[in-house]
């Protein structure tokens, strides 16, 4: 059972006890991720997460680390396109300790100039290793493709050249524009004693801000223009990432999409997978993927194959598009890849820390929580005419956006659109 409080400040928390377990999760959800960010402070929501457990006026940042070692806790951290997330997981004997030292870092971090310059240096090599990937650096080259001139094109992690402009007051500034009360959530899960925590958060809450966060603007979906960028790099394999934007949490055909990516590269029995790597041996990595946000997202298919493969792999993708868009799925490959998204949904919510997750960023960002139930209920849901409309965006090859990276540079446009 999940319930809904606010404490007197203004701040949600939502709380969902679970007797079955003895550990218990406490994350403080900020709804301010890198589309809160211009083009001068690319990043500073990830430096920020870096930032606060790197010591408050009263801790070090290793005996931040201590303390929680201590107890034998968890505390970390992750930010996305709309959000970051502080949170914390121990046994439930030692939920109030865990929190002191997560309330602490969360409203005190000191930003000490020696702390910010050392951890800049984490940062860039964060970045090195990121951009050492092609795999994930071919994937940040399609975001910019479909949402060019917008933040949810950048990448998360920022850059070195604007990373190294930060300061203390910066930070302070971004905090208290978007680390506000209308902006914060709290979300607990697992074992908990919900009249004492409640008692820890209104202690402590009474801090946050009161000022509004600045309105974030998305992309105009009539502005969209399909776009091709290859980024010629002297690795082993060549990468294509290839997709359409338009995908939103909100959206009716939010599962029917997710079906329909299932059948064409969701698994080891999907289209893609059985056509390209199977049958063919072209890849060892072929998958599609949908990234859906409050106002936007993509649906997108990734391949990594050899260097003299590239414009083949692409053809073979787009036999598969044309397969799925002439003769649609069969029921069998309906039934399997609901069944699929369902397992998956169950899953991730098999953790106090999953559920934690799950409740607080859907609260925050679509202000109401789904139970397990409703979940799967809506995968049950989906209709063959559902997944007909969506088969329709998905083959629609004059909307689609490419990012390639190899040794050998071709022209995107020109194979795709062929």
């Amino acid at each position: 059972m999940v319930n809904i409080k606010k404490l007197s400040c203004g701040a949600d928390v939502v709380l969902e006890h679970i007797p079955s377990v003895k550990s218990t999760c406490v994350g403080i959800w900020v709804k301010a991720g890198s589309v809160n960010e211009n083009g001068k402070n690319y990043g500073i929501s990830h430096f920020i997460e870096h930032m606060t457990f790197k010591g408050t006026p009263t801790r070090s940042a290793r005996q931040i680390a201590e303390e929680i070692d201590r107890i034998g806790g968890q505390i970390n951290a992750f930010t996305g396109k709309e959000a970051t997330c502080y949170y914390v997981k121990t046994i439930d004997s030692n939920i109030e300790p865990a929190i002191e030292v997560l309330f602490d870092i969360f409203f005190h971090s000191s930003y000490d100039k020696t702390e910010m310059e050392r951890e800049k240096q984490v940062v860039y090599e964060e970045i090195n290793m990121h951009d050492d990937s092609p795999e994930d650096d071919v994937s940040d080259t399609f975001y910019e493709a479909v949402f060019k001139d917008h933040p949810l094109g950048t990448e998360i992690l920022g850059t070195k050249e604007i990373l190294e402009t930060f300061d203390a007051d910066d930070l302070r500034r971004y905090v208290k524009e978007n680390y506000t009360v209308d902006n914060v959530l709290i979300s607990v899960a697992g074992s908990f004693d919900e009249e004492k925590i409640l008692e820890n958060f209104e202690r402590v809450f009474r801090e946050l801000s009161t000022e509004k966060q600045i309105p974030v603007v998305y992309p105009d979906p009539k502005s969209y223009e399909p776009e091709f960028l290859f980024k010629e790099r002297d690795i082993e394999q060549a990468h294509i990432c290839m997709g359409i934007p338009g995908m939103k949490l909100t959206d009716d055909l939010y599962y029917a999409r997710h079906v329909v990516s299932g059948v064409l590269g969701g698994s080891m029995g999907s289209r893609l997978f059985q056509n390209i790597r199977e049958q063919k041996g072209m890849a060892y990595s072929v998958y599609s993927y949908l990234s859906s946000y409050t106002q936007d997202g993509c649906f997108a298919i990734y391949a990594g194959v050899g260097q003299d493969k590239l414009e083949e792999t692409i053809g073979c993708i787009k036999e598969e598009l044309a397969l799925l868009k002439n003769d649609g799925i069969t029921e069998d490959e309906f039934s399997s890849s609901k069944e699929q998204l369902k397992s998956s949904t169950i899953f991730g919510l098999e953790s106090v820390s999953g559920r934690m997750a799950s409740n607080g960023k859907t609260y925050l960002l679509l202000g109401r929580i789904y139970t397990p139930e409703e979940t799967l209920e809506n995968i049950s849901g989906v209709t063959m005419d559902q997944v007909r409309q969506v088969i329709d965006e998905f083959t629609d090859l004059d909307r689609y956006s490419a990012s390639a990276t190899g040794r050998r540079v071709i022209d995107l446009k020109e194979v795709i659109q062929a």
